[in-house]
């Protein structure tokens, strides 16, 4: 069964994401979208990447919530800096991060919660240093920033994966 469908959960979600973005539920629909689910599991099964195991889902709901309400006040922030500071504001930068997260898998997910916030990207980890290179919009505070990343994303990101 694993070999037809190695993902289920993603397989699920990307159906249901395809059904939400055609805005149709017709049979048609559901089976191509069924059909990319499919082929999107099966392809990540391909990339021999480890499963992340599941043990704290509470903490999993609380980070959605915490990234959600982060994404919504960063469009805001970010809409304000490109109204009053045009599209090259002046306290944009680079920001090293030390991280304590060393699996693979969780800071993918870190790296989907930076990028997906608006005005923050991810540039690099350094393994050895166990570093983070931020590009950042609005670089006012570097500790304020540093303490969000870790007390916010990375923390619960740990306590996931213990």
């Amino acid at each position: 069964m694993r070999r037809v469908l190695p993902h289920p959960v993603l397989t699920l979600s990307l159906t249901i994401f395809w059904l939400i973005l055609q805005q149709d539920v017709s049979l048609g629909q559901v089976l191509l979208g069924a059909a990319v689910g499919l082929f999107a599991g099966i392809a990540t099964s391909n990339l021999g990447l480890e499963r992340p195991i599941l043990r704290k889902p509470w903490v999993v709901v609380s980070l959605v919530f915490v990234v959600l309400v982060d994404v919504i006040r960063s469009n805001f922030a970010v809409a304000w800096i490109v109204a009053t500071q045009g599209t090259a504001p002046k306290s944009a930068g680079f920001l090293r991060v030390p991280l304590k997260l060393r699996d693979q898998t969780y800071l993918a997910f870190l790296a989907i919660i930076l990028t997906a916030t608006p005005g923050t990207v991810w540039l690099e980890f350094d393994e050895d240093s166990g570093e983070l290179l931020l590009h950042v919009l609005d670089l006012v505070d570097r500790e304020s920033w540093i303490d969000t990343i870790t007390n916010r994303y990375e923390r619960r990101l740990l306590e996931i994966s213990q």
